[in-house]
Parts: C-alpha cells; sequence; structure tokens
C-alpha cells in the first residue's frame, strides 16, 4: 500500500505529461534564443552596412504598405454596407500608393523619412523640455535630459539632410534589431534558467515523498508481527 502511494506521488511530480510540457517550454525557450542571436547578427551587419540596411527598411515598409492596402481594400468591400466604407477604401488607397511609391523611389523615400524623423525628435524635445519645465516633478532632471537630446539628434539629423539620409533609416533599423534580440536573448536564456531550476527542486521533492512512504510501509511491515504475536498470546 505504501508502495502504491509512492508511486502515485512519483507520478505526480514527474509524469510523462509534465517531463513533455517541460521539455516544450525548453524548446519554445531555445527558438527564442535562436530567434535572438539572429535578430542580433542581423543588427550587427546593418550597422555594418547602413546603406544595405537603409534600402532594405525601405523595400519592407513598401511592401508591408501594399500588402496592408490590399487588405484594407479586401475588408472594406466586405464591408461596404457600412457607413465607413468609404473612409476604409481611402486609407486603403493611401497605403497601396505610398508603397508603390516607396518601392519605385526608395532613396528619395528615405530622404523624407530621414526629414520626418528629424522633426519628429525635434518637436518632441521641445515638448519634453517644455513640459519638464512647467511640471517640474520628481523626474525633472531625466526629462530635461531627454528633451535636449532629442532636440540635439534633431538638429544633427536636419544639418546632415539629405546626405545622411541613406544611414540614418539603416543605423535605427538596425538599432531596434539589436536591442529586440538582447531582449529575446535575455529571456530565453534566463526562463531556461528557471525551469532548469525547477527540475533540481523538484527532484529532491519526489525522492524524499518516496522515502517517507517506504519508511511507513516499513514500519507498517514491523507492527504486524507484533500484533499477530498479541493475538496468539491471548
Amino acid at each position: 500500500m505504501g508502495t502504491d502511494r509512492a508511486d502515485r506521488t512519483g507520478g505526480k511530480i514527474g509524469g510523462p505529461e509534465q517531463q513533455w510540457e517541460k521539455k516544450k517550454l525548453s524548446r519554445s525557450f531555445a527558438l527564442m534564443t535562436g530567434l535572438g542571436v539572429i535578430l542580433v547578427l542581423a543588427g550587427l551587419v546593418g550597422l555594418v552596412y547602413t546603406g544595405l540596411a537603409t534600402l532594405t527598411s525601405m523595400f519592407l515598409f513598401g511592401w508591408l504598405l501594399l500588402i496592408g492596402g490590399v487588405v484594407g481594400l479586401l475588408l472594406a468591400v466586405q464591408s461596404r454596407r457600412s457607413n465607413y466604407f468609404w473612409l476604409a477604401v481611402v486609407v486603403a488607397a493611401i497605403n497601396l500608393a505610398a508603397g508603390f511609391v516607396i518601392l519605385r523611389r526608395p532613396e528619395a523615400s528615405a530622404e523624407a523619412l530621414t526629414m520626418f524623423a528629424a522633426l519628429l525628435f525635434l518637436v518632441g524635445g521641445v515638448f519634453r523640455l517644455v513640459g519638464a519645465l512647467v511640471v517640474r516633478g520628481s523626474h525633472f532632471g531625466l526629462a530635461i535630459v531627454q528633451g535636449a537630446f532629442g532636440v540635439l539628434l534633431g538638429f544633427l539629423i536636419l544639418a546632415g539632410w539629405p546626405g545622411n539620409s541613406l544611414y540614418v533609416i539603416g543605423t535605427f533599423f538596425s538599432l531596434a534589431l539589436l536591442f529586440d534580440g538582447l531582449s529575446l536573448v535575455a529571456m530565453g536564456m534566463g526562463s531556461r534558467r528557471i525551469l532548469g531550476l525547477v527540475r533540481d527542486d523538484e527532484a529532491p521533492a519526489g525522492a524524499a515523498a518516496a522515502g517517507g512512504a517506504a519508511g511507513g510501509a516499513g514500519e507498517a511491515a514491523a507492527k504486524r508481527p507484533t500484533e499477530d504475536q498479541e493475538q496468539s498470546n491471548n
């Protein structure tokens, strides 16, 4: 009876279903780490070849706009009886036109996006500086530094425009890939380490449970001869 209890306890702790789930989780974390390594390598290559990264990002952006325009147009046709039919058609047409222009003229599109990024950094930095000076919250110094950095970055991009348009977008795109890849690698390795710690904790628990059940069975077996002897004396 004690042996059956130990078998049940061991089955609950390290059953085949639980082991399969752990292997599945470990495989998923390994895939996450592998994807992060690929993104890190792509980001490093993009930082070396910024011109190629800029053109690649432009082509990806153009194809995404084209695909989004086609999908939006199909959805607009399916919901043509709704009140937002013409708005959906206009948005889909703008996406299609923008994607077509970017694919036809990637250099000019990179110049336009570089100008837009510079203005975005500049305006965002100015608003952050004004907000920090007006509010003066607990993170006043950090907000001032962020705003000044945004304004400085915007001025630097505008100062070198349009000659820097061949590497600004590629640099931002490569940095995004690099940091996303590093975060995925850290998450995957950390999750695999936590899963390994869970396995190490469950193994002694299973052994202790089995030992306790076996000890209980031994005590029960030792008590039976004593009870039989007492009955025979009576």
